[in-house]
């Protein structure tokens, strides 16, 4: 399965306005909630604050991959987000993170679950992919460049 398959154009955020970890998490939950408003809000942040609290999901580079499993989704949801002025998000490299990818996994997820989180490192470990993540227009663009990445 692809990014691009499980990813909603509409859940593309180009501008983070978030400047910490905490704000971060909501404005990327909210839109996640935009695209799926059948979702809990409190839920789906409960479950990323939690997982945050096992140790950061910023990966470094920039990039941060928040996620967490919540009970009663059917399928894999995903956001993509860009902050241009970066977030603070702990990461390992402590460097602010600009680039993120926020997943929700149903909650008997594994394998899925594992490969999507690999699949969405692996892409964003490719520096140049990064540069045209940070340097796209729009949302509309950003998203090009996930296909284009893909193949």
């Amino acid at each position: 399965m692809k990014i691009s398959e499980i990813l909603d154009p509409k859940a593309i955020v180009a501008d983070l306005q978030a400047k910490d970890k905490p704000n971060a998490l909501r404005e990327l939950t909210d839109s996640l909630l935009s695209c799926e408003p059948t979702l809990n809000r409190d839920d789906v942040i409960a479950v990323l604050e939690e997982r945050e609290r096992l140790g950061s999901t910023g990966i470094g580079d920039g990039v941060a991959i928040p996620h967490g499993k919540l009970a009663g989704i059917p399928e894999l949801k995903l956001v993509f987000g860009r902050s241009r002025s970066g977030v603070d998000f702990d990461s390992m490299d402590g460097q602010p993170a600009y680039l993120f990818f926020l997943l929700i996994a149903p909650e008997e997820s594994v394998g899925i679950h594992l490969k999507t989180l690999a699949r969405i490192s692996k892409l964003l470990k490719d520096a140049a992919v990064r540069k045209k993540l940070l340097e796209a227009a729009d949302q509309k663009a950003i998203y090009q460049v996930i296909l284009d990445a893909e193949g």
